[in-house]
């Protein structure tokens, strides 16, 4: 295992998600139902299977599309799930 890449992607993903909104959902579960090991194991899982597809499906992806338009479209997908955010239609 590369430790260098292990621990940039650990980092970039960690400072990420530290104050999302599924932090926030996760937190809210936990102060509405004291059962805190089952949310924190749910919570994981989610996060662990959505990880798992956004690396097969970002691997798929990287061999038909180059990176950077893979980058840019991330953004603008991004950029359009906060507009949609910020309209009240998610």
């Amino acid at each position: 295992m590369d430790l260098r890449l292990f621990i940039s992607v650990f980092v970039a993903i960690f400072l990420a998600e530290l104050g999302d909104k599924t932090q926030l959902a996760t937190m809210s579960l936990s102060a509405a139902d004291h059962r805190r090991w089952t949310i924190f194991l749910a919570a994981s899982s989610a996060l662990v299977l959505s990880s798992l597809l956004g690396v097969l499906l970002g691997g798929l992806i990287g061999q038909v599309i180059p990176f950077n338009m893979v980058k840019i479209g991330a953004g603008i997908l991004f950029i359009l799930i906060g507009i949609a955010m910020i309209l009240g239609k998610l």
